[in-house]
C-alpha cells in the first residue's frame, strides 16, 4: 500500500505570514516561525516516510519551487498549491495524489507543532480500517485528514478558517457514508497565545521568542481594568523578594479600558497585550516570559515575604509544582472557613487554584502545553495534568487575596457558584459557556 504525505505549507514571507502573529512579535520574527514551524513539521514527516516508505510532498504557496527546496533541503517532493480557496487547492491535491497512484493519502499542515512521525503513523494504520481519519485541532479545526480515495464533497460550503470547521467536516463525512476514525485533539498556533506550544522545543522559537535564563522567575499576572491594584501588586512583589534583579514581572493585559497598562509601565513591569481571558492571558504572558520558573499569580494578590526563596527551595525532582497557603483580607468567620478549606484541600489532595499562586518550572509549563485557552477552570485543568507528573507543594507562608469577589456577591452564593461550576464542567459544559452563564450571575451589592 502506498501513501502520500502531503504538507500544507507557505514559503515564509515577512508580512504575509502568520499575520495574526505580527502585532505581538513582529513580521520578520512570525516568518521566521513559519520557517521554523515548517521544518520541525518536516523532520517529523521525513522520519515517517524513511520508516514506512511513504512519499513525502510539500504543497506550498508563495515562492517557487527553488526556494523552497533552498530553505526546506531535497528528497521532498514540492508542488506549488493550485485552485482559489483552501477546499479548490485540497480537492486538487488529493485527486493528483491518487491519479499519481497514491492508496492512502495524508494531509496535514505545518503549524501544529506536536504532530510527530508517531501521529502518522497511526493515521496510516487507521486508515486500513476507516475510509477517512482526522486528526482535531483544539480551535475548532483538523490538523490532518486522511482518505482511501477522493472525496472532493468533504471540502465543499466549508466555514474555512472558523471554528466550525470539524464539525462541518464530519457532517459531510456522516452524509457520504464514509467510516472515520479520529486521532486525539492537538493545539496549533494561530495567535500569539498558542506560541506556547512551540516553547517545548527551543529550535522553534530561536530568534523568535526570548531565552529563557537560568535563575530567573517570572511573575505573570492577568489583569483587565486593574488600575486601582495593579501599582500596589507590582511594588510589593519587589519589595517582598529576596532577589528583585532575577524576578520580572509581566502583566499580560486584556483589553484594559482604564490606566491599567501605564500604572504598570510605571512600575518597570512588561506589558503585554493580550485577548481577554485567564488562560489565554496567563499564556500569553508565559510566551514573553524569560525565567525558568513561572509564577502566576492575580493581580489582587500580595505575596508572603521572601516568596522567590521559597518557590526555588519548593521544586525539586518529585515536586514538580506548588502554590502558596490562602488567606483572604476581610473579617468574618466565613471567609476565614473558606481560606480554611481552601487550605485543607490544597494539601490533602494536592488541589490548589489559580488565586494561590500557581508556581512550576518553565520547562514542565512548556512540555505540558500551558494553560487550556479557556475564560475559566483553565487553572483547574492544569493542576489536574500536573497531578499525574508529581507531587504539587502547599508552602508553609500564605498570600493574601482581596476579598472582593466573596463581597460581590456574598460568601454563600460565591461558593455554591463555584461548585456548580465545576460540577458542570465536568459534566461536560464548556468553559465558555460557564463563564457566560457566571458573568450574568447578579451581585448581591
Amino acid at each position: 500500500m502506498k501513501t502520500h504525505v502531503m504538507v500544507f505549507t507557505r514559503y515564509p514571507v515577512a508580512g504575509t505570514t502568520k499575520t495574526r502573529l505580527i502585532p505581538a512579535i513582529g513580521p520578520e520574527k512570525a516568518a521566521k516561525l513559519q520557517q521554523n514551524l515548517t521544518s520541525h513539521t518536516l523532520e517529523a514527516v521525513r522520519k515517517f516516510a524513511h520508516d514506512t516508505q511513504a512519499i513525502p510532498e510539500v504543497h506550498f504557496s508563495d515562492g517557487d519551487k527553488d526556494l523552497m527546496r533552498r530553505m526546506f533541503g531535497d528528497g521532498i517532493t514540492y508542488l506549488p498549491q493550485t485552485g482559489g480557496s483552501l477546499g479548490e487547492r485540497l480537492t486538487s491535491a488529493f485527486e493528483a495524489a491518487f491519479q499519481a497512484g497514491a492508496d492512502r493519502v495524508i494531509v496535514i499542515g505545518s503549524d501544529c507543532p506536536r504532530l510527530d512521525s508517531a501521529t502518522l503513523a497511526k493515521a496510516d494504520a487507521l486508515l486500513e480500517k476507516a475510509d477517512m481519519v482526522i486528526g482535531p485541532a483544539e480551535d475548532g479545526g483538523y490538523y490532518l485528514l486522511g482518505l482511501k480515495a477522493p472525496r472532493p464533497e468533504l471540502f465543499q460550503a466549508i466555514p474555512w478558517g472558523g471554528a466550525d470547521v470539524l464539525s462541518a467536516t464530519l457532517q459531510a463525512a456522516k452524509q457520504l457514508q464514509l467510516t472515520t476514525q479520529q486521532l486525539p485533539a492537538l493545539p496549533d498556533v494561530d495567535y500569539p497565545e498558542d506560541l506556547i506550544q512551540c516553547r517545548a522545543w527551543p529550535e522553534l522559537v530561536a530568534n523568535v521568542l526570548p531565552e529563557i535564563v537560568p535563575g530567573r522567575l517570572s511573575v505573570i499576572i492577568p489583569a483587565l481594568n486593574e488600575s486601582e491594584r495593579i501599582a500596589s501588586t507590582i511594588r510589593t512583589i519587589r519589595d517582598r523578594c529576596v532577589d528583585p534583579h532575577n524576578v520580572e514581572i509581566i502583566v499580560s493585559d486584556g483589553g484594559s479600558n482604564d490606566d491599567t497598562c501605564e500604572k504598570a509601565r510605571q512600575e518597570f513591569a512588561l506589558v503585554v497585550n493580550s485577548r481577554a481571558g485567564r488562560g489565554v492571558q496567563m499564556n500569553t504572558g508565559a510566551v514573553n516570559a524569560s525565567g525558568d520558573t513561572l509564577l502566576f499569580l492575580h493581580a489582587d494578590a500580595q505575596l508572603p515575604s521572601r516568596f522567590d526563596e521559597v518557590i526555588r527551595q519548593s521544586i525539586d525532582d518529585t515536586r514538580i509544582a506548588g502554590a502558596f497557603r490562602l488567606k483572604i483580607d476581610g473579617d468574618g468567620w466565613g471567609l476565614k472557613m473558606i481560606s480554611h478549606m481552601a487550605n485543607l484541600r490544597s494539601r490533602v489532595f494536592q488541589r490548589p487554584y489559580g488565586d494561590q499562586g500557581l508556581f512550576l518550572k518553565a520547562k514542565t509549563f512548556y512540555e505540558l502545553g500551558g494553560f487550556r485557552n479557556w475564560p475559566l477552570m483553565e487553572d483547574f485543568e492544569l493542576v489536574q495534568r500536573l497531578r499525574k507528573k508529581g507531587k504539587i507543594d502547599l508552602s508553609r507562608l500564605p498570600m493574601t487575596v482581596s476579598a472582593r469577589r466573596w463581597q460581590r456577591r456574598g460568601i454563600v452564593q460565591t461558593t455554591c457558584l463555584n461548585q456548580l461550576i465545576i460540577l458542570a464542567w465536568r459534566l461536560g459544559v464548556s468553559p465558555e459557556r460557564l463563564a457566560a452563564w457566571y458573568r450574568r450571575q447578579p451581585a448581591t451589592n
